[in-house]
């Protein structure tokens, strides 16, 4: 396996999702980055995914959310 290369079960691990999420995710425009390999084969970088987690952080809200 190409290091860093994850398929999609091993992604949705990666990233405690289904693997039904990310082919939504795929479905609906792809808001985390994949590779297309051949015609049905779905491959994604862990760069990316660590990419993704990152844009996803939400900052702190002072006081506590209350």
């Amino acid at each position: 396996m190409n290091k860093g290369l994850l398929n999609e079960k091993e992604a949705a691990i990666f990233l405690k999702v289904s693997p039904e999420f990310l082919q939504g995710d795929r479905w609906r425009g792809a808001t985390i980055p994949f590779i297309r390999v051949g015609r049905r084969g779905v491959r994604y970088r862990q760069s990316d995914l660590d990419k993704y987690i990152e844009s996803r952080v939400q900052p702190a809200v002072a006081g506590g959310g209350r």
